[in-house]
């Protein structure tokens, strides 16, 4: 079974760090050594700085939803996801013309299955046109002690869980064989 910590926010989100998985420098250099984390986006050749800015644009733009869409006063995500779903956001967007400046994401809410809203939309680049769209769907986690609660009790307690598994569709805008 794997377990998942969880970053809660109600109103605001403070930046979390976890001192224990930083590793200590490496004797060999003067620079830092990388976390597990940091480790594994370097090994597939992605800059973790561009995964962790579009991690925390993803994290600005669920806040949003949240007051926006969300009728909730508190939302709980495992603490990885939106840097995993940033990493495959920038790999799936490898071979397109503009590269991940050319996406438009549309993030969308299941609660129930091949039930989902649209609770958020995130231009990658305002000043770019768009080649291709991503469908970010998160999903509700039904697994956690609210699931035990009667249905009057879970409305009183107005708390999602975001569930650990994600889909992210890819839609192009253009077609490679169009000649001008």
């Amino acid at each position: 079974m794997q377990t998942h910590s969880y970053i809660h926010w109600s109103t605001t989100l403070a930046a979390t760090t976890n001192d224990k998985n930083q590793t200590p420098l490496n004797s060999d250099n003067d620079s830092p050594s990388l976390t597990a984390e940091e480790e594994l986006f370097y090994c597939d050749n992605v800059d973790y700085a561009v995964v962790n800015s579009l991690s925390l644009r993803l994290l600005d733009e669920l806040r949003a939803a949240k007051s926006r869409n969300l009728t909730c006063t508190e939302v709980s995500i495992p603490c990885d996801l939106t840097t995993r779903i940033a990493s495959e956001m920038i790999r799936l967007s490898e071979r397109e013309p503009c590269g991940i400046r050319g996406c438009t994401v549309y993030v969308e809410f299941a609660e129930e299955p091949h039930n989902s809203r649209r609770i958020g939309t995130m231009k990658i680049d305002p000043d770019m046109v768009s080649t291709f769209e991503l469908y970010l769907t998160l999903h509700q986690d039904k697994r956690g002690w609210t699931s035990l609660l009667p249905q009057f009790m879970k409305n009183l307690s107005r708390s999602i869980t975001i569930s650990a598994e994600f889909s992210l569709t890819k839609h192009k805008l253009y077609s490679p064989n169009e000649s001008s």
